[in-house]
C-alpha cells in the first residue's frame, strides 16, 4: 500500500486538474454571436459592453451575456384595430410595421419590450389621425395615415434605438351596413352607365 502512495504522483494531478479548470475557463470565456445579431454584456450586473458577430471574449461568471439582438429588418403584422371615423362609423384597420434595431443598448434598456410599445403608440396615433377624418377620406388616404403613422413611430421609437423603416395600411374594412350600400351604389352606377351605352349604342 505504501509502495502505491509513494508511485501517485499528486503534482502530475494538480497539473491536471489545473488544465481543466483553465480550459473549461477558456470554453466560458469564447462567445460566438451569429451574423446580423447583437449581444448585451452585463459585468456585476450593470452594462459592460455590446458584442458584435464573430468570435468574442468575456470574463467568465463575471460578463453575462443578458440578451441577444437580432439587428435584421422585421415585419410585425398587428391585429386588426377598430377604430371610430369623424363621422362615428366604426372601420376596422389593419397594419403592418417594418423596423429594425439600431442601437442594442436603447433597445435593451430603455423599454421593457419595443414591439409592444411600437404596436400601443400604432393604435393611439391609428385613433388619432382617423378620428379626424370620415369615412370617405379615410378609404382615399392612406398614404397619409402612413406618413402620420411613421413620424409619430420615428419620434418614439428612435429613442428606444428602433427606427421604423415603413408603415403600411394593408386594410381598411367599414361596417358592413356601410360595405352593402357601396355594393349597391356601385350596382347602380355600373347599371347606369351599361344604360347609357345601350342607348348611345341604340341611338
Amino acid at each position: 500500500m505504501i509502495d502505491i502512495l509513494n508511485s501517485f504522483d499528486f503534482g502530475s494531478l494538480v497539473t491536471a486538474v489545473v488544465l481543466i479548470v483553465i480550459a473549461l475557463l477558456l470554453i466560458r470565456s469564447i462567445r460566438i454571436i451569429p451574423q446580423a445579431t447583437a449581444g448585451v454584456v452585463e459585468r456585476l450586473g450593470r452594462f459592460h459592453k455590446v458584442l458584435n458577430a464573430g468570435v468574442n471574449l468575456v470574463f467568465p461568471f463575471i460578463d453575462v451575456i443578458r440578451r441577444t439582438i437580432d439587428l435584421r429588418e422585421q415585419v410585425v403584422d398587428f391585429r386588426p384595430q377598430s377604430v371610430i371615423t369623424e363621422d362615428n362609423l366604426v372601420v376596422s384597420i389593419d397594419t403592418v410595421i417594418y423596423y429594425q434595431v439600431t442601437d442594442s443598448k436603447s433597445a435593451t434598456y430603455e423599454i421593457n419590450n419595443f414591439v409592444l410599445g411600437i404596436e400601443q403608440l400604432t393604435v393611439t396615433t391609428l385613433r388619432n389621425v382617423v378620428g379626424s377624418l370620415d369615412l370617405e377620406k379615410a378609404l382615399t388616404s392612406r398614404d397619409t395615415i402612413n406618413k402620420a403613422l411613421r413620424s409619430v413611430l420615428d419620434e418614439a421609437t428612435g429613442k428606444w434605438g428602433v427606427r421604423v423603416n415603413r408603415v403600411e395600411i394593408r386594410d381598411i374594412v367599414p361596417p358592413e351596413s356601410v360595405r352593402d350600400s357601396m355594393e349597391k351604389q356601385m350596382k347602380a352606377e355600373r347599371e347606369k352607365r351599361a344604360s347609357i351605352l345601350l342607348a348611345e349604342g341604340t341611338k
